[in-house]
């Protein structure tokens, strides 16, 4: 099973967020002292926006005959090793879909510091529950028998998902309260409600999504996490569902700043999630619990 180590985590969260205005105006050296989980040169909208962050990546491919509760996948890592381990997401395609039609995230987040494994499902038609099981036990892969596990910290694991890869990340992050993070990209899942949910969401939905229309799953979905939860839903001005399976920046720009604040609890990319992102010509709504 995953460590979980979530009261030791959340009790060092909450001691980096008492320490928030130090850490923001602290010198390098001072900060990394803070927050050892911060990885990278500090964060701008352009760090953030461009297709390769800071740190060279390698990938390496996996059977699905050497491994059991999925189906293999590819592997996507920061090459450099000096800054000691990386937090790590798995990440689950939709309903008929395979790893290559999320393969463009693989490279894009790893470059900006963490350990990705996009994979493929044990059938193409497996609905969210199953995705969910199989995201586990991809972390599960990664962090006790894979080829880079000495390069992951255990402790600081994600989850996310397309359609009803996205169903499975709720799903995951349902079962495993210790993930630090999950988000769902326009998800399908037949249980609307994720009042158990402990793991800090963003949901991303398309506004023009006639396969999950986000009045019937992510709006839903996002309405049923815990009002106590960090939580928020982005929605993609003109997009259809498919939207995540093409490079986008909008989706990778919040991606990262997701991961990097809860995964690495990296107060440097605060700024990118509260205030909110303001309605644009790519951004149709945005909400969150950041204000609270």
């Amino acid at each position: 099973m995953i460590p979980r180590s979530t009261a030791v985590r959340r009790r060092a969260v909450a001691a980096l967020a008492t320490a928030a205005l130090a850490a923001l105006t602290a010198s390098p050296a001072q900060a990394a002292a803070t927050n050892p989980y911060e990885r990278g040169p500090a964060p701008t909208v352009a760090s953030i926006e461009a297709t390769r962050g800071p740190y060279a990546v390698a990938q390496t491919s996996v059977s699905r005959y050497a491994v059991s509760g999925f189906a293999g996948g590819t592997i996507y890592y920061p090459t450099s090793t000096s800054d000691g381990t990386f937090g790590a997401v798995a990440v689950a395609p939709g309903y008929t879909a395979t790893q290559s039609s999320l393969a463009w995230l693989g490279p894009r987040l790893a470059s900006q510091g963490f350990v990705v494994f996009t994979i493929d499902t044990r059938s193409r038609y497996d609905q969210p529950s199953a995705r969910g099981d199989q995201l586990l036990a991809a972390l599960d892969y990664l962090t006790r028998t894979s080829e880079v596990r000495s390069r992951i910290d255990a402790g600081r694991l994600a989850v996310m998902g397309h359609s009803m890869g996205g169903g499975g990340a709720l799903e995951a992050a349902k079962d495993n309260p210790a993930l630090q993070a999950a988000i769902p990209l326009t998800p399908w899942n037949a249980d609307k409600t994720w009042p158990e949910i402990q793991t800090p969401t963003l949901i991303i939905g398309a506004q023009n999504d006639s396969t999950a229309s986000v009045t019937t799953h992510s709006e839903r979905f996002y309405e049923s996490l815990p009002a106590t939860l960090d939580k928020a839903y982005l929605e993609l001005r003109g997009a259809s569902h498919f939207a995540p399976n093409t490079s986008n920046t909008t989706i990778a720009r919040q991606s990262i700043a997701w991961l990097k604040r809860y995964v690495d609890d990296d107060l440097r990319y605060a700024q990118f999630l509260c205030p909110a992102p303001t309605v644009s010509t790519a951004i149709s709504e945005y909400r969150s619990t950041c204000a609270a």
